[in-house]
């Protein structure tokens, strides 16, 4: 169950940082992967990443353009577009406000002094 949890906010959050990433400059799948590992997502396998790149692209929030490479076959340089650029725009907005929603919330439940090992009531 936590796992799945884990799963499922990470996959939303992710969008959002490759948005971020992306609006820096062009990446290929590869050097997108090496980003975001910079940044703590070593978790993150290269069968997500290249499923996302596609369903933002579906999106029309990132483009691609296929370039040749010297070290092999070519590669597929994606890049953010207007609306990408005003998702990210969006997803930074919404980040902030949960974390501070979100913030509130546990020091609230600290000052209270809630055992966090307590079993919810249903």
């Amino acid at each position: 169950m936590a796992q799945d949890l884990h799963t499922q906010m990470l996959k939303g959050i992710l969008q959002g940082c490759v948005l971020i990433i992306l609006s820096r400059g062009e990446y290929y799948g590869y050097t997108l992967s090496q980003e975001l590992e910079k940044y703590g997502f070593a978790e993150i396998s290269k069968g997500t990443i290249y499923p996302l790149l596609m369903a933002l692209e579906k999106r029309g929030l990132i483009t691609s353009q296929l370039r040749s490479s010297p070290d092999g076959p070519d590669r597929k340089y994606y890049q953010v577009t207007s609306a990408g650029t005003a998702a990210r725009h969006d997803f930074v907005e919404e980040w902030h406000q949960l974390t501070q929603h979100v913030t509130q919330l546990l020091t609230a439940e600290e000052e209270t002094g809630h055992d966090n090992k307590r079993k919810p009531t249903h």
